[in-house]
């Protein structure tokens, strides 16, 4: 079932998630949900804060549309080694239309569960790299402009709330 994703500045997603402890059939539906809404968005990942679920759940693909899907859920995912740095474009299902250079590592070493409740270990670079870094955050509540220098994260919030009261006039 595809979700309603939330968006800036829902308070909702301000809040840190809580580790999942015990993998039910529940986390496999909020799963399947996440994955159908993240590709109906559509987007290379979805963290379950986004969908007001507060469980430390992602998805990720990054695959192009020419390649087959290949869907990473990663429960309680845990970065363990980060190095080098990238400074490349992000983007959000939750902050629509908007987009910004952030500063991230180049790659990283991330730890995970598996709906089987196996220990992964995901060895990434380039734009899985950013994605999980992007995800995670949105576990501890934090959004891609929180990682910007306070006068471009101003330029942004005056920007993107004139634009959500232009699109509110709009439909009036």
């Amino acid at each position: 079932m595809v979700r309603t994703i939330l968006t800036y500045p829902d308070p909702e997603l301000k809040k840190r998630s809580n580790p999942v402890t015990v993998i039910t059939d529940k986390t496999r539906e909020l799963v399947r949900d996440m994955a159908e809404t993240m590709y109906a968005a559509p987007g290379v990942g979805l963290a379950a804060p986004q969908i007001g679920v507060h469980q430390r759940v992602i998805v990720i693909d990054v695959s192009t549309q020419e390649d087959k899907p290949e869907l990473i859920v990663a429960i309680n995912p845990e970065i363990v080694h980060a190095e080098g740095e990238a400074f490349e474009e992000e983007g959000c299902l939750s902050i629509p239309k908007f987009s910004a250079n952030v500063r991230r590592h180049a790659r990283v070493v991330v730890k995970a569960l598996n709906l089987d409740g196996e220990e992964l270990t995901y060895r990434c670079d380039d734009l899985l790299a950013i994605a999980f870094q992007h995800e995670i955050d949105h576990l501890d509540g934090i959004l891609f402009i929180d990682h910007l220098s306070p006068l471009k994260k101003g330029i942004f919030r005056k920007r993107y709330l004139r634009a959500q009261e232009d699109a509110k006039e709009h439909h009036k």
